[in-house]
């Protein structure tokens, strides 16, 4: 159930996206790059939105937020239940999952961080 309610709510968002880049081509294009401003995406001069700009609201955009949106309901952890076996990717580029690191019964802890 929730897979078809993610369908429907996706396919409309690219509908909706699709028709509004059609009918009004400059204020979606100052709003994708708007939103490109909160990721820092349009920092990079390489990075020009006519490269990657017109591929908002596909088919190939609608599948691949699918694929995200369904890969996170199985990621969902819940309070008391066990986490989900999640994959994760080494320092040398290796995909393992969490279960991969656990050691007898010793709790596994997580460390998330980052630099820049």
């Amino acid at each position: 159930l929730q897979k078809i309610l993610i369908l429907l709510h996706v396919t409309m968002c690219v509908v909706v996206g699709k028709t509004l880049m059609i009918l009004f081509p400059n204020a979606m294009k100052r709003h994708i790059l708007k939103q490109g401003e909160k990721s820092r995406m349009n920092k990079n001069p390489k990075f020009k939105y006519e490269n990657w700009g017109p591929t908002f609201f596909s088919f190939k955009y609608l599948l691949f937020v699918l694929k995200v949106k369904w890969k996170r309901l199985e990621d969902e952890a819940y309070e008391g239940q066990p986490a989900p076996n999640t994959p994760v990717v080494t320092f040398n580029g290796e995909v393992r999952h969490l279960s991969d690191f656990m050691q007898d019964n010793r709790p596994l802890i997580l460390n998330f961080g980052s630099c820049t």
